[in-house]
């Protein structure tokens, strides 16, 4: 088990360093440069000439990047280029608005695609199965851009008044304490990433619930809530485990479309505006801190699927 999680997680290391390698020469492909952004088309040449020489932008790329890495790898991820504040400061504000936006998405999403799947599966191809496998296909061929907007169409400037269109948080009050303003963006990351979780696991519950010893635990008469909770669902789980894993990562790229939509003050705001300003190691940052996210993720997915699978647990000893 240490060797496998060793072994992963120095791929999960080599991952983070192609998605570095591949970042920073995205964003250098960027058009127009940070002095040109931060000055404005009408500054001079000189005056955008010393600027370029006091960011280090006229260094060649294979220096910048050793230096960005560097910085990386001693917790140092450089100053935004924009602003001229630390980016960790800069992102750090940014992330804890983010994070609960997500948490409270996985809070509701998991427990909705167990039921959603599980009710699917006991009353396969009954009407109830009909009707939820066709809302969640339906929902699921939308982007996540498309569900935030028609959620601000019905509950927020056309049918009904009910919550804001658009994320405006008061200076100086927690986001906690500002529930409103977390409904619209959370439901959307719910819809986004409800349907396909809760379609593997239907799949994985209707493969489980036709094996033997379901069937066997059926004919000796136990009943099907204990059938279903400690037969079925237990085994049907460990299929659909790196698929939410894939989901709740998605959350953390998924946010940056979201967040733009309703202007909630997150990481995907601060990267759609760092795209915009060509503040590049604000760029570079937020992308690698979301690779990073994917990586532990499914790592943490590995782990828990050789956990919860007994085969793998006796074949690792």
């Amino acid at each position: 088990m240490i060797r496998l999680f060793a072994r992963r997680l120095a791929l999960g290391l080599l991952t983070l360093w192609l998605v570095s390698l591949l970042v920073f020469v995205a964003t250098q492909a960027l058009s127009g440069d940070a002095a040109t952004a931060i000055l404005g088309k009408t500054a001079t040449p000189e005056r955008l000439a010393a600027l370029r020489s006091q960011l280090h932008l006229d260094e060649p790329l294979w220096r910048q990047y050793a230096g960005w890495l560097a910085g990386i790898v001693t917790g140092h991820l450089g100053d935004s280029l924009a602003t001229g504040r630390s980016v960790a400061l800069l992102i750090g504000e940014r992330i804890g608005n983010s994070a609960l936006l997500v948490l409270i998405a996985a809070v509701i999403a998991i427990p909705a695609s167990l039921a959603i799947g599980i009710i699917s599966a006991v009353r396969r191809d009954g009407a109830t199965d009909h009707i939820l496998s066709t809302s969640t296909l339906v929902v699921a061929a939308l982007p996540e851009f498309v569900i935030g907007i028609a959620l601000v169409l019905v509950l927020a400037t056309g049918l009904l008044h009910l919550l804001p269109a658009v994320s405006i948080l008061a200076e100086g009050v927690p986001l906690w304490r500002q529930p409103q303003q977390l409904v619209l963006p959370a439901l959307t990351l719910v819809l986004a990433v409800v349907p396909p979780m809760s379609r593997i696991l239907r799949a994985s519950m209707i493969e489980i619930m036709e094996s033997d010893y379901v069937q066997m635990a059926q004919l000796k008469g136990l009943p099907q809530r204990l059938v279903i909770l400690r037969h079925a669902l237990p085994n049907a789980i460990v299929p659909s485990v790196q698929v939410v894993a894939l989901q709740l990562a998605w959350l953390a790229g998924g946010v940056v479309v979201v967040e733009y939509v309703f202007r909630f003050p997150g990481i995907g705001m601060s990267l759609v505006d760092g795209v915009g300003n060509r503040d590049v190691p604000v760029v570079q940052a937020l992308t690698l801190l979301i690779g990073a996210l994917y990586v532990v993720l499914n790592l943490l997915a590995d782990v828990a699927t050789i956990l919860l699978t007994p085969k793998l647990k006796t074949g690792l000893a």
